[in-house]
C-alpha cells in the first residue's frame, strides 16, 4: 500500500486530481484533493475532492448522482499531482458534457484520430445538417438506408477477406466501422456502451460462451 504521506500537497494542504475515464482514457475533469477527501476516496472507492470555493469536502455526485466509481489512482515521479481512473455513472461536468475539456482552445493541423472524435463529428452530422455532407445524407434517408449499407459494407468486408487482400479487407472495414458508427449515433448508442459490453463479456466465468475470446 502506497504511504500517501509521500505525496507533496501545496502550502494550502491540496494536490490536484486529474480524473480519467479509465474505460476511454478521456480526461474528464480537474479537482483538488486534500489528504482527508484522499481517504475518503480510498476508504468509498469513489471520488472525494475539496472544494477551494466553498472550503469543504465535495463527493462527486452526491446531489447529482454522476457518481466517480474509482480504478485506480497514480501519482506523477514528483509525487505532486495524482491521475484517478474511474468508471462514471453519468457526465464529469456541470454543464451536462461529457468532459469539463470540451472547448478547443488551439487545433492543430494533426490532431489525433479517435473513434471517439468520429462519433462526436457524426453526432454532429446528425444535429446540425451539412448541405452536401454523406453522413448527413444517411440521417436523412433514415434507419432503413442505414441498416442496407451496413448490409452491403459486410459483404464487401467477406469479398475482400475470400481474396486474401489484406489492404482491401482494411479498407472495407473501415467502410463497415464508419456506417456501423452512424447506426450507433441513429439509435444513440455511445462507443462507451459497447465497450462495457464488450468488458462485461471478458469478465464473465470461463463457461461462458465467450470464455475462449
Amino acid at each position: 500500500m502506497f504511504d500517501i504521506n509521500k505525496l507533496k500537497f501545496d502550502e494550502k494542504g491540496l494536490i490536484p486530481a486529474i480524473i480519467v475515464d479509465a474505460e476511454t482514457g478521456a480526461v474528464l475533469m480537474l479537482a483538488y484533493m486534500n489528504q482527508e477527501s484522499l481517504q475518503i476516496s480510498i476508504s468509498e472507492g469513489r471520488t472525494c475532492f475539496w472544494s477551494r470555493s466553498r472550503n469543504s469536502l465535495w463527493r462527486k455526485g452526491e446531489s447529482s448522482g454522476n457518481i466517480q466509481h474509482i480504478v485506480g489512482i497514480k501519482t506523477d515521479c514528483d509525487k505532486d499531482a495524482l491521475a484517478v481512473l474511474v468508471k462514471k455513472d453519468g457526465p464529469a461536468c456541470h454543464t451536462g458534457a461529457d468532459s469539463c475539456f470540451s472547448e478547443d482552445v488551439f487545433s492543430g493541423d494533426a490532431l489525433p484520430f479517435s473513434l471517439d472524435g468520429l462519433y462526436r463529428i457524426i453526432g454532429d452530422r446528425k444535429e446540425n445538417h451539412t448541405p452536401g455532407s454523406y453522413t448527413t445524407y444517411l440521417f436523412e434517408k433514415g434507419v432503413d438506408k442505414i441498416l442496407k449499407k451496413i448490409g452491403e459494407e459486410a459483404t464487401e468486408v467477406i469479398i475482400a477477406a475470400k481474396a486474401g487482400d489484406k489492404g482491401e479487407t482494411i479498407y472495407e472495414i473501415a467502410d463497415l466501422l464508419y456506417h456501423t458508427m452512424v447506426l450507433m449515433t441513429e439509435m444513440e448508442i455511445t462507443p462507451q456502451d459497447v465497450i462495457k459490453e464488450l468488458a462485461a463479456r471478458h469478465c464473465r466465468k470461463p463457461n461462458s460462451q465467450i470464455s475462449g475470446r
